[in-house]
């Protein structure tokens, strides 16, 4: 293992001067080390868009990297291939190794993604090199010398993190008040709709609505981080005689903000979007998001919403999701949560298999 520091200062002395991504807990000792820094790291909504912020950094004259979690190397290939790859920018990409080498050993989400990570990138004839969980500043730098020649040659190499490469770091967040603990505002968003086939997103939030609010009505939304509201709207769609409630995080919608235009133009009546919004990517580590600068409830009406709300009190939670169900939608109430403290609950398919989960959730909503 390699020390968070020692991991951003080899890069900064061979004259990477801006990184950005999206995070991973394997990265989340660099990042929180750069946060401390202004100017050293732009957190993006998603892969490709750290990938684009790295490309425009390079055509500018810059050595940039990336950060990301190879369960979002999807969302990268676009702009890799029909950009970077393209116009041959030297961009040097670190990608985390979840669900590898035994994907038995990690959340099932990354079971397919996880061991095809080297291989997809094979199959794009992209050089890469593996960091290991043993290496230390020796093996990196022996690693960054291999990227070295792929960039000099107008190749984006990526360097493959093993879980544990990397130490940790303390985050630079500035800490906030307001606003309700996570579950409870989960609980009481279940209790105002009883009826409602709920979708919860990834992450915490899927763990805390099966610890407070279990029920074969409720679709956990394993990996596929920002699709929560797309899939939410699918289920409106089809059932329109059901009430429809998506569980969301402000990391997760920030990453597919244009679902918000899809669904404002689709105006599915019955469904109600909840953004519970702590402002950072809590299962990762507790690094910040952009909410802080970003108005949910503005940019839901503008994108053709019937209504939107922002609550941090119980009562506001309550009267929001009773008035939602009484008009015509889409709806969206943003409730400002806190970050979690204490134990954090057991993820559902800890009880659970994916199949069971899809198995009950659907013949719920044929009843």
């Amino acid at each position: 293992m390699i020390s968070a520091q020692d991991f951003c200062d080899l890069l900064a002395d061979r004259g990477f001067t801006l990184a950005s991504g999206v995070p991973c807990s394997h990265f989340g000792g660099p990042i929180a080390h750069l946060s401390t820094q202004p100017g050293r790291y732009v957190p993006a909504p998603n892969e490709g868009s750290a990938l684009a912020v790295a490309a425009g950094a390079a055509l500018g004259g810059q050595r940039a990297y990336v950060m990301l979690q190879n369960s979002g190397l999807g969302n990268l290939i676009n702009p890799l291939t029909s950009l970077v790859m393209t116009y041959q920018l030297p961009i040097l990409t670190f990608t985390s190794l979840r669900g590898w080498p035994d994907p038995a050993t990690d959340e099932p989400q990354h079971a397919v993604m996880g061991p095809a990570t080297p291989g997809l990138l094979d199959s794009l004839d992209t050089p890469h090199h593996t960091l290991y969980a043993q290496d230390g500043v020796e093996e990196f730098s022996a690693v960054l010398e291999k990227a070295e020649k792929d960039l000099a040659e107008q190749r984006a190499p990526f360097v493959l993190v093993e879980r544990g490469a990397i130490g940790k770091a303390t985050a630079a967040n500035d800490p906030h008040t307001d606003g309700l603990p996570a579950a409870e505002a989960i609980r009481l968003v279940t209790a105002a709709a009883p009826q409602a086939a709920v979708v919860a997103t990834t992450g915490f939030t899927g763990r805390d609505t099966f610890a407070v609010a279990d029920s074969p009505q409720t679709f956990y939304m394993q990996g596929s981080m920002g699709h929560a509201s797309s899939i939410g709207l699918g289920i409106a769609l089809t059932h329109p005689e059901r009430t429809v409630v998506v569980l969301d995080g402000d990391g997760a919608l920030l990453m597919h903000l244009g679902a918000l235009s899809m669904i404002g133009s689709e105006a599915p009546a019955n469904l109600i979007h909840v953004v519970l919004d702590n402002r950072v990517h809590e299962s990762t580590g507790g690094q910040a998001t952009t909410s802080a600068t970003t108005s949910f409830s503005d940019m839901a009406i503008a994108a053709g919403y019937a209504s939107a709300v922002v609550c941090d009190r119980e009562g506001e939670v309550q009267a929001a999701v009773a008035r939602a169900q009484a008009s015509s939608g889409p709806h969206l109430v943003c409730i400002k949560t806190l970050p979690r403290t204490g134990t954090i609950p057991p993820r559902a398919t800890n009880a659970l298999s994916t199949l069971d989960i899809r198995d009950r959730f659907q013949s719920n909503l044929q009843q």
